[in-house]
């Protein structure tokens, strides 16, 4: 006789999430791989922008971090390639420099010890919402990850290299993963790169369907007890690591054929 079909919703959420600890297995990557694995990503799924946006995660010496270099694209970075910086983003190791608008990630990182990679990047669906100055709408279950987790910053700034827009950008962000920033992008701080990765493939998704429903009616709300539910269900940490492990393979095997290999 069937165990679990006398089980609430609860309970089968719990068996579920155990069972993905014990199952869900991940690539043993390294923090600089997961890091070159990102920008790959991101780069194939609509976040270019030139040399706009940046990539960031905590190194293993407190206040350092590692960072692409200024004058690669996202889909020129290599695990050898990125930059070892500190807050005054002087680099440590390797060759080149940051870019000058890496300074508001110091900001996040003092204001959120929980933040363990920073993703900044300007996709189309989501600068055009913040052209029109307006918020994400979380409305539909696989943007639930963003529910009530990304604020949104009316004031733009102008070009942030300064510590006041850091300052700015770091008390907007407040305790939530992300921010839409008006007329400008988007930035992601989470508690590690595969869920950083995850959130800011979701958030441009989100916002493109933002803008075909938005084209045809309004967009209606969903419950928010099963907003906040599901936004804790996709956010499991295996669950992230298996989403990011999957973007990598398809990644992976597009390239597998050429000597560019992002974990090089």
């Amino acid at each position: 006789m069937a165990e679990t079909l006398s089980m609430n919703k609860s309970e089968l959420i719990e068996r579920a999430s155990e069972s993905m600890k014990q199952h869900l297995g991940v690539p043993d990557w390294t923090l600089r791989e997961k890091l070159a694995l990102t920008c790959r990503i991101l780069f194939a799924h609509g976040h270019d922008s030139g040399l706009a946006g940046q990539i960031t995660a905590r190194a293993e010496t407190t206040g350092n971090y590692y960072t692409q270099r200024l004058g690669l694209g996202f889909d020129e970075i290599t695990a050898s390639n990125l930059l070892e910086v500190d807050e005054d983003l002087e680099v440590l190791s390797g060759d080149g420099m940051a870019n000058p608008a890496n300074r508001f990630h110091t900001w996040i990182y003092r204001a959120r010890p929980d933040v363990k990679c920073i993703v900044h990047s300007h996709p189309i669906h989501i600068s055009a919402l913040s052209m029109l100055e307006r918020p994400l709408k979380i409305s539909h279950m696989d943007a639930c990850m963003l529910y009530d987790d990304i604020a949104f910053l009316k004031e733009w700034p102008g070009v942030p290299v300064g510590n006041s827009e850091g300052e700015l950008i770091a008390e907007a962000i407040g305790d939530k993963r992300a921010i839409l920033l008006a007329h400008h992008g988007l930035i992601i701080a989470c508690r590690s790169v595969e869920e950083a990765c995850s959130m800011a493939l979701q958030c441009e998704r989100a916002a493109q369907l933002q803008m075909l429903a938005e084209s045809s009616g309004t967009i209606q709300d969903i419950k928010p007890e099963l907003g906040r539910e599901a936004h804790d269900w996709i956010l499991q940490e295996k669950r992230s690591q298996a989403t990011f492990a999957y973007y990598a393979r398809r990644l992976l095997r597009d390239i597998d054929k050429s000597n560019d290999n992002p974990l090089g």
